[in-house]
């Protein structure tokens, strides 16, 4: 290796520490992962940090007041913490269809009061095409108006993906199906199904409920959390259990501590013991999997983009020589390395043209947001940064730290090469992906100046190769 390749410097902050990877083998409690994870979710939602745990926090406690069992307990809390697992497949369809940043859209329709259509077509007229001309407004609206099933397909969209991933991390079909039956409403004008009543799982009447009753606490606004209740007890909410609800609003140090900053640490006390997960490297690497599926479900146009970067990655690291608990972090970064996209309105992500200075900027934060999501994983948290360096060069032109080659190790370096090669062989809407020799011209065009010469002779050396582990994954 060349002495540039060679030069490694560690420093404290995130933009000059190095990604030595850490070994593997240590098991880690699964709600630990989850709760860290869930706040990828809640971007991809526009929620605030935290919507998913202070919503399993309000949904174990109804749970218990409810006389829930130990198994249903469980099936709960793992639920509330993946019910948002399949949001980002309606992210695109949403930004499309309302002509508007999705991560706005979806919150503001989330707490309108669905059976009352003169207030829900005001808000979406309100959501619809903003600052835009009246014509395209009208135009976003009467194609929403004219497709009365769209609101259905949407939330059967995001339901079903959800309950399928959490089926394939191995959670039980209780889980699973609390989750897919999400947003059905008592009186039965609920999505997916238009379950009523006792035919809506108990799990999903609960999780329902406490999310609802999450986006007003998370406000402060006790008050507008019970006039809620109130006013959709036996419409959108089981009448017991709004009953419940309101009686839990009164507990003033409850609701003071739902909002509490340490809300991530409690949540994790509340697993239940009869069926607490303790997940060893296969299984991490399962929910780095699941949540690449996320990753790229958010745009049509990163079909498997991200398990597709982390098998070119594997492969690469292997080519020069990285230990097997090396191979295995760069697997893990190169699945993960975009999770900060689901913080990216699709209004950007799918933008046929170039993107205007605003929307650079935005883009150029994806990497932080990266960083930020995965330092709270601890099992994560000797990657993290390393997954977040992926636009970084050598010659400091990348972002958003600006990092130059004595602060990029080789992991780094493999990163970037693998993403970018990744990136111009993949087919879009719009483009036809290169070949593998005019990918290669482009990467070697830059090497030693912006990328490393090795990693990318490495890349080369095992797309020739033809390993097997450059076959990705099976998506969810």
């Amino acid at each position: 290796m060349s002495a540039t390749n060679s030069r490694r410097k560690r420093k404290g902050s995130a933009a000059s520490a190095t990604t030595t990877p850490a070994p593997s083998g240590a098991s880690v409690p699964m709600s630990e992962v989850l709760a860290a994870l869930s706040h990828a979710l809640d971007l991809t939602e526009g929620q605030p940090l935290g919507h998913s745990v202070r919503s399993c926090m309000i949904g174990m406690r109804l749970g218990e007041m409810a006389g829930l069992g130990a198994e249903l307990m469980a099936d709960l809390y793992y639920a509330s913490l993946l019910k948002d697992a399949g949001c980002s497949s309606n992210a695109a369809r949403t930004a499309a269809l309302f002509g508007a940043d999705d991560q706005r859209v979806k919150p503001r329709l989330r707490i309108v009061d669905w059976d009352d259509r003169r207030r829900l077509a005001w808000e979406t007229w309100n959501a619809v095409a903003p600052r835009q001309p009246l014509w395209s407004r009208m135009r976003h609206f009467l194609g929403i108006a004219q497709h009365p099933g769209v609101t259905r397909e949407l939330i059967a969209a995001r339901c079903e993906r959800g309950a399928d991933i959490a089926r394939r991390l191995g959670f039980p079909e209780g889980t699973s199906l609390a989750i897919r039956s999400l947003d059905e409403h008592w009186n039965g004008k609920g999505h997916p199904q238009g379950l009523a009543g006792e035919a809506i799982p108990p799990l999903s009447r609960i999780m329902n409920l406490a999310q609802t009753v999450e986006l007003f606490l998370a406000r402060g606004d006790r008050l507008a959390a019970a006039e809620a209740l109130r006013a959709r007890r036996g419409r959108w909410f089981d009448p017991l259990l709004a009953d419940l609800a309101l009686e839990l609003l009164g507990d003033d140090a409850w609701c003071t501590g739902i909002r509490s900053p340490e809300a991530a640490d409690q949540v994790m006390q509340l697993e239940p013991a009869a069926r607490v997960r303790v997940v060893d490297d296969h299984a991490l690497d399962q929910i780095a999997e699941a949540f690449a599926d996320i990753i790229d479900a958010k745009s049509p146009f990163t079909y498997r983009h991200s398990t597709m970067v982390a098998a070119y990655a594997q492969a690469t690291a292997r080519q020069l020589g990285f230990s097997e608990d090396g191979v295995r972090q760069m697997y893990r970064a190169g699945l993960l390395h975009d999770i900060g996209k689901l913080g990216i309105s699709n209004r950007i992500l799918d933008k046929p043209g170039p993107l205007n200075t605003l929307e650079r900027a935005e883009m150029k934060q994806h990497p932080h947001y990266t960083w930020e999501i995965l330092r709270r994983v601890r099992a994560f948290e000797d990657f993290a940064l390393l997954a977040a360096l992926h636009h970084e060069k050598l010659d400091g032109s990348g972002y958003p730290w600006g990092r130059t080659a004595e602060d990029l190790d080789m992991p780094a370096r493999v990163l970037v090469v693998a993403d970018i090669y990744e990136a111009v062989t993949e087919s879009r809407a719009y483009r036809t992906g290169l070949s593998n020799p005019e990918a290669m011209e482009i990467l070697r065009a830059q090497a030693t100046i912006r990328l490393d010469s090795d990693a990318i002779e490495a890349l080369a050396a095992a797309v020739a190769a033809g390993e097997g582990s450059l076959e990705a994954p099976a998506a969810l």
